[in-house]
C-alpha cells in the first residue's frame, strides 16, 4: 500500500493559479481520499506523488510505468487548465468547453485519471475550507457545474455531495448558514424521531425474518436547498431531513421490505421511485419511497442490497478492484488499428475481462453524457461543434459533428482509414456515409491491404466530412498520380543529371536498383529478367489472371501492373514508353488457378445497371453468395428509377468473373453488367 509521500519537492503546490497548498499536505490528502475508495496500488502510488515535479523518464524510474502514465495524464489536464484560467479564478465559456473536451479525451484513455483529478479538486476544496481562504465565485461555480456533475455521472456519491456542499457554501454563504442553523435547531427532536423509526423498522425486519441493516441517512445541505427550490417547499415540510436506509442481502428482500414499509406507514404515491427495475444512467439502484406516520410527519426510506449500496457510495470505483488480472480501467487498445474486443477464455478464469470491457463502454458513455450535461449547465447559446464516439475498447474519439465512419477510421489511424471498407454502429452494419452520433460505439471493418476510394472526396458524396480525412485521401491519390502518371518532362530532367547524381532513369537501371535492394519477391506477377522486383496491381483496372498485362515502372514504389487494355495504361504508354516493361503472371498464380487450396484472390470491379427496385440488392447479393464470392466494397447510385451498383469482389481468376457476370445478368431488371 502506498504511504505518505516522501519524494515530493518541498515547494508549495500551486493549486489553481492563486492557492499555494503545501505539496506534501496536498498529496497526503489526495491519497487519503482515494484510499477511502479502495483503489488499486498504481492509482495510490500516483496519488502519493501527485505534486512531484520529476520529468517523464525520472518519474518512470521512480514510481514505475503505470503510476507514471496516470500522473502524466493528470499533469496534462492541470497544465491545460492553467492556460485557460481567467484572472477571476474561473474559466471563460469557451475555456470551459475546451476543458470539458480535454478532460473527456484524457479520461477516455484511462479512467483512473478521472479519480486523480477529482480527488485533487476535492482536496483543494477541503484545504480552502479549513484554512478559511476566500474562494472565487467563478471557481466555485465551475466545481459545481463540472466536477460535482462528473462525480455524479460516475456515481461517486461521497465526492459528489462534499463537492456540492463546499462549493455551495462559497456561492451562497448566507443560505448555507441558514440551512445549517435550521438543522441544528431541530437536532434533538429529529434525533429522537430517527431513533424511534430505526427501532421500529428493525423490529419489523426481525418479525419477517429478514437480515437487514437500518441506518439514518446523512443530510446533504445542497440537496436540501435544491429540493426546497424545485418543489417550492419550506424547511419544515421537507422529508429529506428525516431519511432512512435499509440494506438487505438480495433483490427479493428489497421488495419484501418495501411491502412491509407500505403496510406500516401510509405511502405517498407520487414520491415512489423504483431504481432497481430502472437504474439511473450512472448505474445507481435503489427503491425510494416517502411515507407518513400517524402524526402526519413525512420521511423517506431507501431500500437496497449491500452491493447496490457499494455502487451508490463509490460508483465507478466500486468495480475498480479487478479479479484474476482483468483490469477495467484501460481504454487504449494495444494496437490502434485493431479495434475488436479481446478474446476471452472463460475456462481459464478470465471471464471478468469481458464484463470489464462492457463496463468500460458504459463508463465512457457516462463521460460523454456528463460532458453534454455540463455544457447544458453553462447556459451558453453556442452549440458545441464536436461529437464523441467510442472504439470497441471504450477509447473516446472526438470528431466534428456530421462525421462518418471513414472520418472515425482516419482519426484513429491513417492506415485504418485507407483500409476501411465497412462499419458497425453499436453492432449494426451501416453505410459508410452515415452521420455518427454522440456515444455510439464504432467498429471498422477493414481489408488487410488497400487504399481509399476517389468517391470518398467526390463533391456530391458525403463519405468524408473532416479536413484531416480529406487531406489523407487526397495525399494517397496525389502520390499515386505522381508515380503512375508523371510527366515525360520529369523523366527527361532526371536523365540530364543522371550521370552526375547516379540516379537510375531508364527502366533497366530502375529494375536493377530495386533488384539490388531486394525489395521483395515478385509475388503474383513475374517481371521478365528480375525475380525480386516489387510489384502492385493497379487499382484503375484491377488485373486478374489470365488477363494480358504490362508493367509501368513507378518512382519509388516498384512496378504497377495494368491490363493492356486499360485506358490509364495506354496514356502512360504514350507519355513515357521507356518506362513500360513486359510482364506475365507467375507460376504460383497459374498453380492457384487449378488448385483452390492456394486461396489466392484478386480484387475486381463489376458495375451492375438495372431498374431500381426494392429487392434488387438482395437478389444480387444472393447470387454472389451462391458463387462463393466475397464483396469487399459496395457503392450505389440511383437516378430516374435506374440504379448503378459497383461491386468490388475477390476472385481467383477471370473465369470466375465471367461466370459471376453471366449470373448477375440473369437477375430480373438488370440491363447491363460490365467489368470496370
Amino acid at each position: 500500500m502506498a504511504n505518505t509521500p516522501s519524494n515530493l519537492d518541498k515547494t508549495p503546490y500551486i493549486i489553481d493559479a492563486w492557492y499555494a497548498e503545501p505539496a506534501e499536505l496536498h498529496a497526503a490528502g489526495v491519497l487519503h481520499i482515494l484510499q477511502s475508495l479502495n483503489l488499486d496500488e498504481a492509482t495510490l502510488i500516483a496519488a502519493s506523488n501527485i505534486a512531484c515535479t520529476h520529468g517523464k523518464e525520472a518519474l518512470i524510474k521512480l514510481i514505475g510505468d503505470e503510476p507514471a502514465k496516470l500522473l502524466i495524464g493528470y499533469r496534462g489536464l492541470r497544465q491545460a487548465q492553467s492556460k485557460l484560467v481567467r484572472a477571476d479564478g474561473g474559466l471563460s465559456v469557451s475555456g470551459q468547453e475546451e476543458m470539458l473536451r480535454k478532460m473527456l479525451l484524457a479520461f477516455g484513455d484511462d479512467l483512473r485519471v478521472v479519480l486523480l483529478y477529482l480527488a485533487s479538486r476535492l482536496e483543494t476544496l477541503r484545504w480552502i475550507s479549513q484554512e478559511k481562504v476566500s474562494m472565487p465565485v467563478a471557481w466555485a461555480q465551475e466545481i459545481l457545474n463540472i466536477d460535482a456533475s462528473l462525480a455524479n455521472r460516475l456515481g461517486i456519491w461521497q465526492m459528489k455531495w462534499e463537492m456540492e456542499d463546499l462549493a455551495f457554501r462559497a456561492l451562497s454563504p448566507q443560505i448555507y448558514r441558514d440551512i445549517v442553523k435550521m438543522l441544528d435547531a431541530k437536532r434533538i427532536e429529529r434525533q429522537g424521531f430517527i431513533e424511534r423509526i430505526v427501532l421500529q423498522l428493525q423490529e419489523e425486519l426481525k418479525t419477517a425474518q429478514i437480515d437487514g441493516e437500518v441506518i439514518g441517512r446523512p443530510k446533504h445541505i445542497y440537496s436540501i436547498w435544491k429540493k426546497m427550490q424545485g418543489k417550492s417547499l419550506d424547511f419544515a415540510n421537507l422529508y429529506d431531513v428525516r431519511a432512512f436506509r435499509v440494506l438487505v442481502s438480495d433483490v427479493k428482500s428489497c421488495y419484501t421490505v418495501l411491502g412491509i414499509v407500505h403496510n406500516v406507514w401510509q405511502p405517498l404515491s407520487r414520491e415512489f421511485d423504483d431504481y432497481i427495475a430502472r437504474p439511473k444512467p450512472n448505474g445507481y439502484q435503489s427503491l425510494h419511497t416517502v411515507v407518513m406516520n400517524e402524526d402526519g410527519t413525512a420521511f423517506e426510506i431507501q431500500v437496497r442490497t449491500h452491493e447496490m449500496h457499494q455502487q451508490a457510495e463509490y460508483g465507478l470505483a466500486a468495480h475498480w478492484r479487478y479479479k484474476e488480472g482483468a483490469y477495467v480501467g484501460m481504454a487504449t487498445p494495444p494496437n490502434p488499428t485493431k479495434l475488436s474486443k479481446p478474446n476471452v477464455n472463460h475456462q481459464q478464469g478470465t471471464h471478468s475481462a469481458e464484463v470489464a470491457y462492457e463496463r468500460q463502454i458504459a463508463w465512457a458513455r457516462q463521460l460523454i453524457s456528463w460532458k453534454e450535461d455540463a455544457w447544458e449547465q453553462l447556459k451558453h447559446h453556442e452549440i458545441d461543434c464536436h461529437i464523441y464516439v467510442l472504439t470497441p475498447l471504450g477509447k473516446v474519439i472526438s470528431l466534428e459533428k456530421g462525421s462518418t465512419p471513414i472520418d472515425f477510421a482516419y482519426a484513429v489511424h491513417t492506415n485504418l482509414g485507407h483500409r476501411c471498407r465497412g462499419a458497425r454502429l453499436d453492432g449494426a452494419m451501416v453505410p459508410l456515409d452515415t452521420a455518427l452520433k454522440n456515444g455510439q460505439t464504432v467498429e471498422i471493418i477493414a481489408v488487410k491491404h488497400g487504399g481509399p476510394s476517389r468517391d470518398w472526396i467526390s463533391p456530391d458524396k458525403h463519405y468524408v466530412r473532416s479536413p484531416r480525412a480529406r487531406q489523407r485521401v487526397r495525399a494517397w491519390f496525389n502520390a499515386l498520380d505522381d508515380e503512375e502518371a508523371g510527366q515525360s518532362k520529369a523523366v527527361d530532367q532526371k536523365a540530364d543529371v543522371g550521370a552526375e547524381l547516379k540516379v537510375p532513369t531508364t527502366p533497366a537501371e530502375i529494375v536493377l536498383r530495386q533488384s539490388s535492394q531486394k525489395t521483395g519477391r515478385s509475388g503474383d506477377v513475374l517481371v521478365v529478367g528480375v525475380d525480386s522486383l516489387l510489384t502492385q496491381l493497379a487499382r484503375c483496372c484491377r488485373p486478374v489472371p489470365p488477363d494480358a498485362i504490362s508493367g509501368f515502372v513507378t518512382q519509388g514504389r516498384g512496378v504497377s501492373i495494368h491490363r493492356r487494355s486499360c485506358k490509364t495504361f495506354r496514356g502512360l504508354l504514350e507519355r513515357a514508353p521507356e518506362r513500360v516493361i513486359q510482364t506475365a503472371w507467375s507460376a504460383s498464380v497459374a498453380e492457384a488457378t487449378v488448385n483452390p487450396e492456394q486461396k489466392r484472390v484478386f480484387p475486381a470491379d463489376l458495375v451492375v445497371t438495372g431498374l431500381d427496385r426494392p429487392e434488387l440488392m438482395r437478389e444480387l447479393f444472393e447470387i454472389l453468395t451462391r458463387q462463393g464470392v466475397h464483396v469487399i466494397d459496395l457503392r450505389k447510385s440511383a437516378k430516374k428509377g435506374l440504379a448503378q451498383i459497383l461491386f468490388t469482389i475477390e476472385i481467383k481468376d477471370s473465369e470466375v468473373l465471367r461466370i459471376v457476370k453471366h449470373c448477375l445478368e440473369e437477375v430480373k431488371g438488370v440491363t447491363h453488367v460490365r467489368r470496370r
